[in-house]
């Protein structure tokens, strides 16, 4: 684990990029690999995966040595996923990622976030594990239940959710940011959207919490078999008594040019949205009130300027990047002097990709008002997150109705701020305030 000294202002960065013990060692390890890839590409890369924790004030800074003149811009990740075996070539500059993120007649996404496998389900999860032109059908089923103007509509319920969340500590002058507050409330917003009891809150993060994070195939078959069955039945129920409006029963009742959905293709919607609602905006706001509460410059000046907002969380959004997206090579290649075989994975840092200073300049330094910020936290081309628009709206509103009525506020000191840069990020994170003020 690396533990560094935590710096609290984007100032320090520059001490920080000079101490190499915040970098990744690129020395070659000797792992197991497939033979056509080069032993001099094999490198722990797990620090850049969101598997490493640290305490620095940009989680993200290990991954910097990745962009760095004359290290290869193809790498070997060769450790498991989820509990599987196998590797993956990671790239890491910007237009790399692009590249694959924009073709995937070459970099298909056939079995991308098909946990169901490890229980032996073998219908994708949708729309992600399909490829153009059948992902289409899917994209434009669920779209509308997306689209801004939809939002706009759901905003007023989204507000009052985060208004009460926050009128209840406010006057306590102390919460746990992360856990009782950004777990909390984009799952409420979730369990609202899809139509799902409010009473299966605490189990499905139970599920959810072990698929994603346990890395024990044993206890993910436990917690799959589990929440397949409950969606299953849950189905089961809107299809005999359908509750309009509900996106879940919307999904189990609908149709595709005409035709009613499968089941498979019904879970497979289903699953994958419960899979992906659940964690990521729980995530981005733990991290972002941790740079919040140690850079009170920042807060200040979004306070200062409310009109910032909205460029704010994009920034927020590009320097925490949650995931690294993960694709299957449909044919043998040769890219950056290496060659790649058909059914090799190929992963996309974008923890090492969102702070290319090719795309970005001055990547490191946080800018509220920075421009054309076009970063890959939410992936990209056909595939890009299906949830982006409800994921920027949720952190807007957070933040504007935080700062209208919580004054200035810290991390509570003495609270341990380490980060795992990923999915997992900060269990806990005490903040307080000034209650009187």
């Amino acid at each position: 684990m690396i533990s560094i000294r935590f710096i609290g202002t984007a100032a320090d960065m520059e001490n920080e990029m000079s101490d190499t013990a915040t970098a990744i060692d690129l020395t070659p390890i000797d792992h197991e690999a497939p033979p056509h890839v080069p032993r001099d590409r094999i490198v722990d890369l797990r620090a850049a995966n969101g598997l490493v924790t640290n305490d620095l004030a940009d989680p993200y800074l290990p991954a910097a040595r990745l962009l760095e003149d004359g290290v290869p811009r193809v790498l070997f990740y060769p450790h498991g996923f989820f509990g599987r075996e196998g590797g993956a070539w990671a790239v890491t500059h910007y237009e790399d990622i692009r590249f694959v993120y924009e073709s995937p007649e070459l970099f298909s996404t056939q079995g991308a976030a098909q946990f169901q496998a490890l229980v032996g389900e073998t219908w994708p999860s949708l729309p992600l594990g399909v490829d153009p032109p059948d992902h289409a059908r899917y994209r434009r089923f669920l779209n509308p239940h997306f689209t801004p103007a939809t939002l706009t509509r759901m905003e007023p319920a989204i507000r009052q959710i985060v208004v009460d969340m926050i009128e209840a500590v406010r006057e306590k002058g102390e919460v746990d940011i992360s856990y009782d507050f950004g777990r909390v409330y984009p799952v409420r917003i979730f369990l609202d959207l899809m139509g799902y009891p409010l009473e299966m809150f605490e189990q499905f993060l139970a599920w959810e919490y072990t698929i994603l994070h346990s890395q024990d195939a044993e206890q993910m078959r436990g917690a799959l078999t589990e929440v397949l069955a409950w969606l299953r039945g849950f189905i089961a129920e809107v299809r005999a008594n359908p509750r309009p409006g509900a996106l879940a029963s919307d999904i189990a009742n609908g149709t595709i040019a005409g035709e009613p959905l499968s089941d498979d293709e019904r879970i497979g919607i289903i699953f994958f949205l419960w899979l992906g609602g659940l964690d990521t905006v729980a995530s981005t706001i733990g991290q972002m009130f941790r740079r919040l509460g140690t850079d009170l410059a920042l807060q200040r000046r979004l306070r200062a300027e409310p009109d910032l907002v909205n460029s704010a969380v994009e920034e927020f959004l590009r320097t925490q990047p949650l995931v690294n997206s993960r694709r299957t090579l449909t044919r043998d290649f040769e890219w950056h002097g290496v060659r790649m075989k058909k059914g090799d994975k190929v992963m996309c840092l974008n923890s090492a990709g969102n702070f290319d200073p090719r795309q970005f300049g001055d990547p490191r330094n946080f800018d509220p008002a920075r421009p054309a910020n076009r970063h890959f936290t939410f992936t990209g081309g056909v595939h890009i997150c299906l949830g982006a628009h409800l994921a920027r709206r949720e952190l807007r509103v957070l933040l504007e109705e935080w700062f209208a009525r919580i004054p200035e506020f810290r991390v509570k000191p003495g609270s341990d701020t380490s980060v795992n840069p990923g999915l997992l990020s900060i269990r806990n994170l005490p903040l307080v305030w000034n209650a009187a003020g």
